[in-house]
């Protein structure tokens, strides 16, 4: 099934040399029928995919998807709108920033899937970071899943400078002991999304994330 037409591209592309509010009330039937609503069904089946999976993830589309509309209030660009549709699957939806899930990006310039930590408090950084330390072979063989590497390539985040010191002897072996994030994404050509096979192809890497979402998810509740 394909969930998207060739207008879904066109929309932004031409969103993006109009993006103001007289030209979406105007094309705002047709960012209905090609954007909201095919992506609203596409992440209801990729809920329901994904559920087979982990049933925990009990969430609705509206849980899920983020508003196109930018929130422009401290920002110097006052375009209103995003040039994507984005939404994240989890057991807690957008409204959970940290529970390991995927964050899934549609645009006319590429199409992402990210997972991971992004962003944690200092409590559950430590948390993270205990976990790898107690558990580093694991972590590492993780981080070396050859369909983690394929779909992936490697754990991204900022870095601390500084580490409290009991981190500091495992950090000199594993680098990344100085992260205070800990996600990844995979690309793809924006086209993919006219693929009839769009669910498994995203769903693909949904289970190459998954050793590595387990891992971070134990961590969190260490």
């Amino acid at each position: 099934m394909a969930y998207f037409s060739a207008d879904f591209l066109e929309f932004f592309k031409e969103l993006a040399g109009n993006n103001n509010k007289e030209w979406f009330d105007i094309n705002r039937k047709r960012y209905e029928k090609e954007v909201k609503i095919p992506f609203s069904l596409f992440v209801q089946d990729m809920i329901n995919t994904i559920q087979n999976d982990d049933p925990e993830v009990r969430i609705a589309p509206k849980d899920s998807i983020f508003r196109i509309n930018r929130d422009i209030r401290f920002s110097k660009d006052k375009t209103p709108y995003k040039l994507k549709v984005s939404a994240i699957i989890s057991r807690g939806g957008k409204k959970d920033k940290v529970s390991p899930g995927i964050y899934i990006e549609l645009t006319p310039e590429h199409v992402r899937v990210y997972g991971g930590v992004f962003m944690c408090d200092k409590e559950q950084l430590y948390n993270v970071r205990t976990y790898i330390s107690t558990h580093l072979n694991e972590f590492e063989k993780v981080l070396k899943n050859k369909k983690f590497v394929e779909k992936f390539g490697e754990v991204r985040g900022d870095r601390n400078k500084i580490i409290p010191k009991e981190f500091r002897e495992i950090g000199e072996k594993q680098p990344m002991m100085y992260n205070k994030q800990f996600y990844y994404f995979g690309q793809l050509d924006p086209e993919i999304v006219l693929d009839e096979n769009l669910i498994n192809i995203i769903y693909d890497f949904y289970l190459a994330s998954k050793p590595m979402k387990v891992f971070l998810t134990k961590a969190l509740m260490d």
